[in-house]
């Protein structure tokens, strides 16, 4: 009996301690979702810090929505995309929409000898916001050695997901730096954050995006640089093959809304107060935990989609 009461004490404080813990992390998620969605201050972007907005893969979702609420804003918008055509068709939409001047430059990202030419376009602009924001994925989760192409997929991902975010900086920061000012929004993703397996490539691109813009941020800060690294979740988008939007997986506009409110406020955001509140249950999952979920997460989707292209 005498030995019973340290240890009932012990895990006491053991309990006591974890709820502690637990509701410090609950009450310190409302207070930065209150002052980051709730305060309702204006975004820290736009014609002040230059004239111009370059937006990498702009013709489609989250690339598309940071282009239209950039130039709600004001700011005179530079598509970068692969197709003419639709680089024509958004560039006509936002200009007649927000009475804007509008550029566009038609490039492929997947290839590494595109940025003289971009360059050459971007010359001479003012440029005050950078959203690098295209990139790729898998078609589907699968197991490293079993993706298809697989030497042509590792390229593309590396050239299209990291790549293109350093030499797009690498031609666009410096401007900034002479005028003191100007923010680069890097779209990473929430595979950025933790390892997903089972889409292996893609997760370690997104995380070197993430770590690049933080290491970034650090660096230029003091000269009056916003470098932000922005981690979503699911957004229904054509790249994550999701038509409809829910909840927790908004529409492109509805993200981006939210996220804009972000810059300035967050150097390191999930864009999205649900996607928030995501990120925070992950942390606190235990490794063996998390990467259990996420196997069986990737290989239902897995099956499906192998089970799919069988009866096609």
């Amino acid at each position: 009996m005498e030995t019973a009461l340290p240890a009932a004490g012990f895990l006491y404080w053991v309990g006591a301690s974890t709820v502690a813990y637990l509701a410090l992390r609950i009450s310190c998620w409302f207070f930065t979702a209150l002052r980051v969605w709730g305060l309702g201050h204006e975004a820290g972007v736009g014609p002040w810090l230059g004239e111009w907005a370059v937006v990498t893969g702009g013709t489609d979702g989250i690339g598309k929505s940071y282009a239209e609420e950039l130039a709600k804003r004001g700011m005179k918008i530079v598509l970068i995309s692969r197709s003419q055509d639709k680089l024509d068709q958004v560039s006509s939409e936002i200009s007649e929409k927000f009475k804007v001047e509008t550029k566009t430059i038609a490039v492929d990202f997947t290839s590494e000898d595109i940025y003289d030419k971009i360059k050459a376009s971007l010359a001479g602009l003012n440029i005050g916001v950078l959203v690098n924001n295209v990139g790729m994925s898998y078609e589907y989760p699968e197991y490293f050695l079993d993706i298809p192409d697989l030497d042509n997929t590792i390229k593309k991902l590396i050239t299209v997901n990291a790549l293109s975010v350093c030499k797009m900086t690498r031609l666009v920061l410096p401007g900034m730096v002479e005028r003191s000012k100007g923010a680069i929004l890097n779209i990473s993703s929430a595979s950025g954050m933790y390892p997903v397996p089972l889409l292996t490539i893609y997760s370690a691109t997104k995380a070197f995006v993430d770590f690049f813009s933080q290491c970034l941020h650090e660096e230029y800060k003091s000269k009056g640089i916003i470098v932000q690294s922005v981690l979503p979740y699911y957004v229904a988008t054509k790249l994550a093959k999701i038509k409809r939007p829910t909840w927790d997986k908004p529409s492109p506009e509805t993200f981006v809304k939210s996220a804009m409110k972000t810059i300035g406020v967050q150097s390191r955001t999930n864009g999205y107060p649900i996607h928030s509140l995501m990120a925070s249950v992950s942390a606190s999952l235990p490794s063996w935990l998390y990467f259990k979920i996420t196997m069986y997460s990737g290989n239902s989707i897995r099956v499906r989609y192998l089970k799919k292209m069988k009866k096609n």
